[in-house]
């Protein structure tokens, strides 16, 4: 069965000095500030498109690889991933570094390391990103 996500966003005023917010409406978890010099600068206690991204990307590889890991025999105990999603002003995102550290019994490093591979390639967040450059870092704790 296909499920589809809602967030809005209301924007005020020209991108540079205009803010708005974007709520998340299918979970209703939360209403977030964004502004062009909280995606350019600093935060400053707001989010950004790419932040967003970020954790769509974390929590979407995560369970790609706790699935994968899974199916052959290997549940993970625990997983761990960030997402450094960088934007660059006038070229947009220039790519996504995941990073994953986790606790799998009764694996090696290399099956790791694959299985990794494998959830960084398949992950449909990953794929819907597939226009970037996405790296992998991978350890198994």
């Amino acid at each position: 069965m296909a499920t589809t996500r809602t967030a809005t966003t209301q924007w005020k005023g020209a991108l540079l000095d205009g803010s708005g917010t974007v709520s998340l409406d299918t979970s209703g978890v939360g209403t977030f500030e964004v502004s062009w010099p909280s995606r350019a600068e600093a935060a400053n206690g707001k989010t950004s498109p790419e932040e967003l991204i970020a954790a769509a990307h974390s929590s979407c590889f995560s369970m790609a690889l706790s699935h994968g890991l899974a199916g052959a025999g290997t549940p993970p105990e625990s997983i761990q991933t960030s997402a450094d999603v960088t934007f660059q002003p006038g070229e947009g995102i220039t790519g996504i570094a995941l990073t994953v550290k986790a606790q799998v019994p009764n694996i090696t490093a290399e099956q790791f390391q694959q299985a990794a591979e494998n959830a960084k390639a398949n992950c449909p967040v990953s794929k819907a990103l597939a226009g970037t450059t996405i790296t992998l870092k991978a350890e198994l704790l």
